[in-house]
């Protein structure tokens, strides 16, 4: 049986799209959802102003590897708007696996 795999995505939004950015999220974490990621956390930083975090679970290091590859590309209809609010685009947008130790 595989292990779940826990999603720790980080970026940084320019100041100018925070509104619109923070709008959009509802949309974009029911659609990540909706592609099986469970378990998502959504934070902005507490002392580092624009810093947002997402966490989540997926169920395999393939179906993680979908959902990167889904987040990064500017051609999703819903993921790709993140390049618009991202300071340096999806370019600076940072994902990594993790599986829990016992």
């Amino acid at each position: 049986m595989d292990q779940s795999i826990r999603v720790f995505i980080e970026y940084k939004i320019s100041e100018d799209a925070k509104q619109l950015y923070e709008k959009q999220m509802s949309i974009l974490l029911d659609a990540l959802s909706q592609e099986g990621a469970y378990n998502i956390e959504w934070f902005e930083a507490y002392d580092q102003p624009l810093l947002y975090v997402e966490m989540f679970e997926a169920t395999t290091f393939s179906h993680y590897q979908r959902l990167k590859e889904l987040r990064q590309t500017k051609n999703h209809p819903i993921f790709s708007e993140l390049d618009n609010y991202i300071e340096g685009g999806l370019a600076k947008f940072h994902c990594w696996a993790f599986v829990k130790k016992t």
